[in-house]
């Protein structure tokens, strides 16, 4: 039994998540801005925890107490439409703030609370990829994914020597309230595919890009 940390965990996928992992038997602790039925029937731990927060990120570590952690997925993320004729730049920044430094922040609160070995991920999306755009668009999207593909690079060497294997995996698109319920597949594969990956992921693979299907995908 393996002791995670899930942010986002109260709807969508980080829901998902955390109902998988505590039915097989995980301790989940759930970071969230706000609870959901959905989360609170499964009686886990929750900690108040809006990633935009600077001084909230920074004291996660000292408010998990004396709580070792065997992995870490973070999963929260915003997506605010901006098109080249219609720029959003206040809206490009919320999601540098969420989707880059947020990821950025809370592993570096949570590495003295991280085991040896011990695993981190972060929901990142293929959209981050520049192999793969052929569609255009999407830009403060997909430039804070990109971003922080690059952070989980960078994480994945500086944390090699302390166990932690990072991975940088996609959920896949999904149906929920983020994507208009338009998603090509469900909250509870994308999660299954999601666990999978986590579980895969060590000091040989660590600093890779997954699908939740497992392939692997370009940067």
């Amino acid at each position: 039994m393996a002791t995670i940390l899930v942010t986002g965990a109260n709807r969508g996928i980080g829901l998902a998540l955390t109902q998988q992992l505590v039915a097989r038997g995980d301790t989940v602790i759930a970071a969230i801005r706000a609870t959901s039925p959905g989360l609170d029937a499964l009686g886990v731990r929750t900690i108040d925890l809006d990633v935009a927060d600077d001084a909230a990120c920074a004291s996660l570590g000292d408010r998990l107490g004396d709580v070792t952690l065997d992995g870490a997925i973070l999963n929260a993320g915003i997506l605010i439409g901006s098109s080249l004729d219609a720029l959003d730049l206040q809206g490009c920044r919320a999601m540098f703030e969420v989707n880059a430094l947020g990821p950025l922040k809370l592993a570096a609160a949570l590495r003295p609370r991280m085991a040896n070995p011990s695993r981190l991920a972060i929901i990142t999306s293929r959209m981050g990829s520049m192999a793969d755009n052929t569609s255009g668009g999407a830009y403060g999207y997909r430039m804070s994914k990109a971003a922080v593909n690059a952070a989980g690079r960078s994480l994945a060497v500086d944390l090699a020597g302390e166990g932690i294997a990072v991975g940088l995996l996609h959920p896949g698109w999904v149906k929920t309230d983020m994507t208009a319920n338009s998603g090509l597949v469900d909250t509870d594969t994308s999660a299954a595919g999601l666990i999978a990956r986590f579980d895969a992921l060590g000091p040989d693979n660590t600093g890779t890009f997954w699908h939740m299907s497992g392939e692997p995908l370009p940067w």
